[in-house]
């Protein structure tokens, strides 16, 4: 946050050239408050669901199982809001794989449906389930997996054989030992993944409950160091931070890269158009848990928080400051009038989806063929983002800068590329 001293003399500038330039530092002093800020509850709030992991580990029952779903699922919530800070800032670019990949061959880890099939052509190791196996082979390489451990799961099981689908670590990885598999297609219905899956010695159901047990934990441990590097790089004299603070017009380019490429490429073409298209729940961004409709709202809501320089955290504490609606207003009063209102238009469509799913329409099943009401729900939020990246892209010249490309995808680019 900035000091009251900061801003008076900020205001009290006259809007020449140097005040913009003393007002574009601010706006990334903000910036980066709120990702330090999102990136600390990331942490805080996977701390607490490593807590709930442990109970459940020690205790198995429908209640601690229940109480781990519930911290994961309050966990992603400021997490899905430092989205806005991929695509722009290469440091959060590198390290964002390791936390919140998709999709993911699942039968990589742990046992599946038999409806899921075996290995393919694309991925050999998609039923591999180190789980049931203490000895595996990746790439010609033997593995010892006799014991699950943060390193084995980093090192030799994500992206194994560089395969992007075999994700191993990560909050979808712990989603998917939390709740198992959706075989629900475009029906009702999330994972149900019963809690003997973690009983140990009789009782216990799936085999290999001590093995399964451990790899949630392990899994948890290695999303809280991950969280902890992020975290780190944001803070006063972070790696991110500095690099963000070298050179305004740089640093004003990937805020809004992250918020162009994240609304339209990301959110608006891979994460609802092409799971519309093809009518498939495995589109999902949160496929096993259906908290999908969350995850889109708080991605969202993301990029709000960047224009307009506002984070309210978990405990309802506010982080705020100058932001890129007062540079943009300084500029084009009408231009951040028409920003403001397109990203309330999105956050109302987003909003509109995640009222239905929490009332037992869910996400999966507004993908389902014909479903007219679900493609209305999802192409007005899908509708809502491109206009907004129209927006941003007439705030990239409104301030001078240099042209962005965003981050495209074939769902909205090339629609027949899709079905090739």
């Amino acid at each position: 946050m900035h000091t009251l001293s900061r801003a008076t003399f900020i205001l009290g500038l006259a809007l020449a050239g140097p005040a913009v330039a003393a007002d574009r530092g601010a706006v990334l002093d903000t910036y980066a408050d709120i990702a330090a800020a999102k990136y600390a509850d990331s942490l805080t709030t996977a701390q607490a669901l490593q807590g709930a992991v442990d109970a459940l580990v020690a205790s198995p029952s429908e209640q601690t199982l229940a109480a781990a779903r519930e911290a994961w699922l309050a966990a992603r919530v400021p997490y899905q809001q430092t989205e806005v800070y991929r695509f722009g800032n290469p440091i959060v670019d590198d390290w964002e794989g390791k936390v919140n990949a998709w999709p993911l061959d699942e039968g990589l880890i742990d046992y599946v449906d038999a409806s899921y099939g075996g290995p393919t052509d694309a991925n050999e190791f998609a039923a591999l389930n180190v789980i049931a196996n203490p000895q595996i082979t990746i790439a010609g390489q033997e593995i010892d997996a006799t014991e699950i451990t943060p390193a084995l799961i980093a090192d030799s099981l994500n992206e194994a054989d560089g395969i992007e689908t075999n994700v191993a670590r990560g909050y979808h990885a712990i989603e998917f030992l939390l709740w198992g598999q959706d075989l629900n297609g475009t029906g009702p219905g999330a994972g149900d993944r019963p809690y003997t899956d973690y009983v140990q010695g009789d009782g216990c159901t799936g085999g290999n409950c001590d093995r399964r047990a451990n790899y949630l934990t392990s899994a948890t441990a290695l999303l809280i160091s991950d969280l902890e590097e992020m975290a780190t790089a944001w803070a006063d004299g972070g790696e991110a931070r500095e690099a963000l603070m070298e050179d305004e017009g740089t640093g004003l380019v990937a805020m809004l890269t992250g918020m162009g490429s994240l609304s339209y490429g990301e959110q608006a073409g891979e994460r609802m158009r092409l799971g519309l298209m093809l009518n498939d729940p495995e589109e999902e961004h949160d496929c096993f848990s259906d908290n999908t409709h969350n995850s889109h709202y708080y991605d969202g809501l993301g990029v709000q928080n960047a224009y307009l320089g506002r984070y309210v955290r978990p405990d309802g504490s506010v982080v705020e400051g100058a932001s890129l609606s007062d540079l943009v207003k300084e500029t084009d009063p009408a231009l951040d009038a028409e920003m403001r209102g397109k990203l309330d238009t999105t956050m109302t469509a987003l909003d509109a989806i995640r009222t239905e799913a929490e009332g037992g329409y869910a996400y999966d099943q507004m993908l389902a063929a014909g479903d007219k009401k679900g493609e209305a729900l999802i192409m007005a939020a899908v509708n809502g983002l491109i206009d907004q990246t129209r927006s941003i892209e007439r705030i990239v010249t409104a301030l001078g800068l240099d042209a962005i490309a965003f981050e495209g995808s074939d769902s909205l680019d090339n629609p027949s590329a899709v079905f090739q």
